[in-house]
């Protein structure tokens, strides 16, 4: 039983309600919500730590501030490669460090720019994680 359900159920107690007349209590929030735990996860899409260090110093180094060169790629990174992606031209989308299918397919039109022979599907597969490891490597 949550913290949360304990001082409610004390509350109802101390108020003279009893168990069968107490309106019912929702449940406690615990939980984060599914989007804003996108938004707070790190995600590096297949680089160890040094690779996505490297892809920090990209960005920054292109111009698109990542935040801290952690090797953590969480919102601010992702807000960065958003950013730059925007600007050459790859269509990230929102600018909300959410690495959602428009991200990926920004990412996938970037690499193959690069070299990379990547089908733009939105999709991080194994194909497009190998080809962003190698970019960063």
């Amino acid at each position: 039983m949550s913290a949360a359900a304990l001082v409610g159920i004390a509350a109802g107690s101390l108020a003279g309600a009893t168990a069968g007349f107490a309106a019912p209590q929702p449940a406690a929030a615990s939980t984060v919500s599914a989007h804003a735990a996108s938004v707070l996860a790190v995600n590096n899409l297949g680089l160890n730590t040094a690779q996505a260090k490297n892809w920090q110093r990209f960005l920054r180094d292109s111009g698109f501030d990542p935040g801290t060169i952690d090797g953590e790629l969480g919102p601010n990174s992702w807000k960065a490669a958003q950013r730059a992606f925007n600007y050459w031209g790859y269509d990230a989308g929102t600018v909300d460090g959410i690495v959602g299918p428009k991200t990926i397919k920004a990412l996938q039109r970037f690499l193959n720019d690069a070299g990379y022979n990547l089908v733009v599907d939105g999709i991080a597969g194994d194909r497009t994680k190998a080809a962003f490891r190698e970019f960063n490597s």
